[in-house]
C-alpha cells in the first residue's frame, strides 16, 4: 500500500529536495543581462541558531596594531600569527565560486547559467532575504527552485561578499522550514570549515533528530572554535561523561557558559544530582541545542510557537502522534512536507479523541478509505467533510496532489463533482483535468486560466479581473519590461513573486504585473498555477 510505504519513509532525504522544487521546474529561458533592480529589503539573520561556534581568536601580526579579519566564506582561515595585507585578495580566474553551488542544474530548471544577470551579490542577497513565500504554493515552489538553482555567482562589489548569496539562500530555506534542502545545499558547498556553514549544518542535524551525525561532523571539522556547550553535549552523546563533566565544570568556572545553559547541561549529565526536578525557564531565543537538551531531560518544549524549522523535530517517532500530526500540518501548509509524508502520518493510527486535528484526521481517513476502495458513492459522501477539513487547515494543494486525478476518474456529480473539479485544478494535472467547459459557464473562467487562454470568458470580482488582465499581455512598467527584455530571470522571478504577494493584500494591479512578468519570462506554468490558486484558495490578506 502507498500509505504503508509513505509511513516507512517519513524522512525522504535528498530525494525530498526535488519534490518541492519539481512543480516549479519550467521551460528554458533566454539568457541575457541588464542593470539590476535596486533591492530595498534589509538583510536578516536567523536569530535562533545555536551558539555552536565561538568567534575565532583575533590574531595580531608582530608589528600590527589591528587584528586580522575572519575570511570570507570559502576562503581558508588564517592559522598563523602574521596578518595578510587587507587590501589584497586572490581568487582563481574563471574558477568555481561557492555562491554558484546549487542542487538543480540548468537542464533541470531551464534557467540560464547567468541567472542573476548583472545584479551584484549584495542586491541578490537582499532580494532573497526579503522574499515572502507564504500562502500561494505555486509561488513557494518557484522560490525554492530559484534558491536551489545552480547558476553563475553574481558579481562581488568587495571580497567580503564572497559566500553572501549562498548564506542568504540557506537562511531563506531555513526560515521557511526547508531543512532537507538547506542541509543538502550546505553539503554541496563542500566541507563545512566555515563557521557560518557549520552552525547551520549542526542545527539542521539537531532538528532532524540526527544528533550523532552533528557531533561526528563537529569532531571531523578542523579550524573552528567550537563553543563549550557544544563540546559538552557531543562528549556526552559519545559516552565520554568524564570529559563532558570536566569541560562543563571548567567552562562554568571561567564564565564560558551562561548560567541557565550550565544548569541544563549539569542536569543532562547527572539528572539524579538534583533534588528538585523542576527545570529552569528556557532562555530566549530557544535554539535547537537548547530544545534537544530539554527533550533529552523529558520536558519537550512545544514547537507550535517556535520558528517553523522546529516543527521537524516533532516528526520523530519519539513524539506523540498528535504532535506529529500538528507538525505535519504546519510543514505541509508551508510546502516543505511532501503530500505522501502527510498521508503517512495522517493514516498511521486511528484518532482516539475528537476536536481540532483529530476531526481533520477522521474526515481524511474516511475519505481515503472510500477512494482507495474506488467506491464512488462513499467518495461523494465523504469528500465534502474531508476537503472542508483540508481547507480549514490550508492544505488544499497537498490534498489535490494526492487525490486530484483519482477524483476526476470517478465522474462525480452535483456538489461532489464541483469539489472534485476544484481539487483537480489544484493538482499537478490541472491543465488536462480542466477539460473544455462552455464559455461563460461557472467552470469556464477557471478552465481558461488552466489553459492560459481566457478568450470568451468573463472575469468577476476585483481579483478575478486583475488575474485576467495578467493574461491579456498588458504593458509592463519600465522596470519590469527591462527585466523581461534582458532575460534577467533570477531577479525577474523574485520581483514577480514580490508583486503578487503584495497583490494578495489588496493591490490588484500588483497581481496583474506579477503574473504578466512571469509570462513574459516564459514561466507559463507558474503563472497558470498561481492564477488558479489565487482564485480558488481565497488567500486574500
Amino acid at each position: 500500500m502507498a500509505a504503508n510505504r509513505a509511513r516507512q519513509k517519513v524522512w525522504l532525504g535528498l530525494a525530498f529536495v526535488f519534490w518541492g522544487a519539481s512543480a516549479a521546474v519550467l521551460a528554458a529561458q533566454e539568457t541575457g543581462q541588464d542593470a539590476p533592480i535596486p533591492a530595498s529589503a534589509p538583510l536578516s539573520a536567523i536569530d535562533w541558531l545555536s551558539e555552536t561556534v565561538k568567534p575565532a581568536p583575533q590574531l595580531l601580526s608582530p608589528n600590527a596594531s589591528s587584528p586580522t579579519t575572519t575570511p570570507p566564506l570559502g576562503e581558508a582561515p588564517v592559522t598563523g600569527g602574521v596578518a595578510a595585507p587587507q587590501a589584497i585578495t586572490t581568487t582563481v580566474l574563471g574558477g568555481p565560486s561557492v555562491d554558484s553551488v546549487g542542487l538543480l542544474p540548468s537542464a533541470k530548471t531551464g534557467y540560464p547559467a547567468a541567472l542573476w544577470g548583472r545584479a551584484t551579490a549584495g542586491e541578490v542577497s537582499a532580494a532573497i532575504a526579503g522574499l515572502q513565500t507564504e500562502g500561494i504554493p505555486a509561488l513557494h515552489d518557484l522560490a525554492v527552485t530559484v534558491l536551489l538553482a545552480e547558476a553563475d555567482a553574481p558579481a562581488m562589489q568587495n571580497p567580503a561578499q564572497r559566500g553572501a548569496v549562498l548564506l542568504a539562500r540557506a537562511d531563506k530555506l531555513l526560515s521557511i522550514g526547508a531543512l532537507d534542502q538547506a542541509y543538502a545545499l550546505i553539503e554541496a558547498a563542500g566541507p563545512a570549515t566555515n563557521a557560518d556553514l557549520f552552525r547551520r549544518a549542526f542545527d539542521v542535524s539537531l532538528l532532524m533528530g540526527q544528533e550523532d551525525r552533528a557531533c561526528r561532523e563537529m569532531r571531523a571539522t578542523r579550524g573552528l572554535n567550537i563553543a563549550p556547550q557544544t563540546r559538552v553535549f557531543c562528549a556526552a552523546r559519545a559516552g565520554d561523561w568524564a570529559g563532558a563533566k570536566l569541560t562543563l565544570s571548567t567552562e562554568t568556572a571561567l564564565g564560558g557558559i551562561p548560567a541557565v545553559e550550565a544548569e541544563l547541561l549539569e542536569r543532562f549529565l547527572d539528572p539524579e544530582a538534583f533534588a528538585d526536578p523542576t527545570l529552569p525557564t528556557p532562555p530566549k531565543p530557544i535554539t535547537p541545542l537548547i530544545w534537544r537538551i530539554y527533550d533529552a531531560l523529558g520536558e519537550t518544549l512545544p514547537t507550535g510557537t517556535l520558528p517553523i524549522a522546529f516543527a521537524h523535530a516533532e516528526l520523530s517517532p519519539r513524539a506523540g502522534w498528535k504532535a506529529q500530526a500538528e507538525a505535519a500540518e504546519r510543514l505541509a501548509r508551508a510546502g516543505v512536507l511532501s503530500p505522501n509524508q502527510l498521508l503517512g502520518i495522517f493514516t498511521s493510527q486511528k484518532p482516539s479523541a475528537s476536536g481540532g486535528v483529530w476531526d481533520r484526521i477522521a474526515a481524511f481517513q474516511d475519505f481515503d478509505a472510500a477512494i482507495t476502495a474506488g467506491d464512488a458513492v462513499a467518495v461523494a459522501a465523504t469528500l465534502p467533510a474531508a476537503y472542508g477539513a483540508m481547507k480549514a487547515a490550508e492544505l488544499e494543494v497537498a490534498f489535490a496532489a494526492l487525490y486530484g486525478e483519482a477524483l476526476a476518474s470517478l465522474n462525480l456529480q452535483s456538489q461532489a463533482g464541483d469539489l472534485a473539479y476544484e481539487v483537480g485544478l489544484l493538482s499537478p494535472a490541472y491543465e488536462r483535468l480542466a477539460g473544455d467547459p462552455a464559455a461563460g459557464s461557472p467552470r469556464g473562467y477557471l478552465a481558461g486560466l488552466a489553459r492560459g487562454d481566457l478568450t470568451g470568458q468573463t472575469a468577476t470580482g476585483d481579483l478575478g479581473r486583475a488575474v485576467a488582465a495578467g493574461f491579456a499581455a498588458p504593458a509592463l512598467p519600465d522596470d519590469l519590461a527591462q527585466l523581461a527584455r534582458s532575460g534577467n530571470v533570477g531577479m525577474g522571478i523574485l520581483t514577480a513573486i514580490s508583486r503578487i504577494q503584495t497583490g494578495v493584500f489588496g493591490e490588484d494591479r500588483a497581481v496583474t504585473e506579477g503574473l504578466a512578468l512571469l509570462r513574459a519570462l516564459g514561466l507559463e506554468s507558474a503563472a497558470r498555477r498561481t492564477a488558479l490558486e489565487l482564485m480558488i484558495l481565497e488567500r486574500r490578506g
